[in-house]
C-alpha cells in the first residue's frame, strides 16, 4: 500500500539576501519494499532505501574482484537527482561493490577489542527496525528512520537515527539536510576513518561525471568554526547543463570541519569525520550528533554566494523541526 503526502507551495521567501521563489507540490511516496521516493511536480528529488536491497541478478557473477563485498545493504540514499531528473549517484557498481550512492558509514568501527566495517559491509550492518515516518514538515518532507548497527548481523551496538529533509526548488536550486543520531547500545564502541586518517564519515559515490570538478573552502586556522563547505560539479548523463552539489557542515559537528578526500578516478568525494588519528567513542548516554546540507544547483556557486548559504544554514536548527 502506497502512502503519498503532499505540499502545495505558493509563497516567496527571502533569505541571506537572495530572494528565493518557491514553486510546486512536494510529494513522499514509500512503497512496499521500505523505499522511499520524494520529488516535486513529478520530479524526482531522491530515493532511500529504509529496507535491505538486495544484490541485482546477475550482479554477483559480472564482478572480477571484490566479490566479499557484494552484500546487501540498507540505509542509503540513491539515487540524489538533479535538477533535471539526471540520477547523479552511483549504486552497484563494478569497481567496489560496497559503494551505496550517499551513506553515513565507518571502515573502523571497534566493539569488544575486534574490528568490523561497516563502509565495506564486513561484520557490521545497519538493519531497519521498522520505525520509519514520513511527513510534511513545513514547506518540506521529512524521513524520520530508526536503524540498529548489528555486529555479525546479531548483536545490536548502535542506535541510529536518520533524519532526511528534502525542500522545494529555490532560485539558487535545492537543499537536502541530513542528520544522523548516533547513540552506543554497549560499552566500547568507537568508529573511525580507514586507517584513522583517510576516508570515513558521509561517503558521496556519485555516477560517472565528465568535465569533473571536485574542491574546498576551509578558512583559516584562526577561524576554527568559520565557513567551509566542499563541492562536485560537471556533466551528469541525461543533462545539457553543468550540476554541482555543495556539501555544508554544522559548525557544531565535533572536528568541524572534515577533511576533503577524494577519488576523482570514481567519481568520489566526501567531507570526513572523524579528524584524522582519532578514534571516536560512541556513547550510551549522549548521541553523537552530524548535520549536513547538501545544495543541488546548476554549475558551480562563487565564494560569495556559498558564504550566504553557509550562513544561512548555521543560523537555522540544523535539525528538522518537529
Amino acid at each position: 500500500m502506497k502512502k503519498t503526502l503532499f505540499l502545495l507551495l505558493t509563497s516567496f521567501a527571502a533569505c541571506c539576501g537572495f530572494a528565493s521563489a518557491v514553486f510546486g507540490a512536494v510529494s513522499a511516496t514509500t512503497d512496499d519494499a521500505g523505499a522511499v521516493l520524494v520529488s516535486e511536480n513529478g520530479k524526482p528529488i531522491l530515493k532511500y532505501n529504509y529496507k535491505t536491497v538486495e544484490l541485482p541478478p546477475g550482479y554477483f557473477e559480472s564482478l572480477e574482484h571484490g566479490q566479499i563485498y557484494a552484500a546487501p545493504r540498507s540505509d542509503y540514499i540513491h539515487p540524489l537527482y538533479g535538477l533535471d531528473g539526471e540520477e547523479l549517484t552511483g549504486d552497484w557498481t563494478a569497481d567496489h561493490a560496497h559503494h551505496r550512492g550517499i551513506y553515513w558509514a565507518w571502515p573502523e568501527v571497534r566493539f569488544g577489542g575486534e574490528l568490523g566495517d561497516l563502509h565495506a559491509l564486513q561484520r557490521v550492518y545497519a538493519r531497519p527496525t521498522g520505525k520509519i515516518d514520513v511527513r510534511n514538515v513545513g514547506d518540506a518532507v521529512r524521513i524520520e528512520a530508526e536503524s540498529l548497527w548489528k555486529w555479525d548481523g546479531k548483536t545490536p551496538i548502535v542506535r541510529e537515527i536518520a533524519k532526511i529533509t528534502a525542500y522545494p526548488l529555490e532560485a539558487e536550486g535545492r537543499r537536502v539536510d541530513l542528520h544522523f543520531e548516533l547513540t552506543a547500545l554497549a560499552d566500547g564502541v568507537s568508529i573511525a576513518r580507514r586507517n584513522a586518517d583517510q576516508y570515513g564519515g558521509l561517503n558521496m559515490r556519485y555516477a560517472p561525471v565528465k568535465e569533473m570538478t571536485i574542491g574546498e573552502f576551509r578558512s583559516p586556522p584562526a577561524e576554527p568554526n568559520g565557513p567551509a563547505w566542499t563541492f562536485i560539479s560537471g556533466l551528469w548523463e541525461g543533462t545539457k547543463e553543468r550540476t554541482g552539489i555543495t556539501v555544508f557542515e554544522r559548525a557544531t559537528n565535533p572536528d568541524y570541519p572534515g577533511q576533503l578526500i577524494q577519488f576523482p578516478e570514481i567519481f568520489w568525494f566526501q567531507p570526513t569525520f572523524p579528524a584524522a588519528g582519532r578514534k571516536f567513542e560512541l556513547s550510551k548516554d549522549q548521541p553523537l550528533v552530524l548535520d549536513y546540507r547538501l545544495w543541488i544547483h546548476r554549475d558551480h556557486f562563487d565564494e560569495a554566494g556559498c558564504r550566504k548559504l553557509w550562513e544561512r544554514y548555521q543560523r537555522e536548527t540544523g535539525k528538522p523541526a518537529n
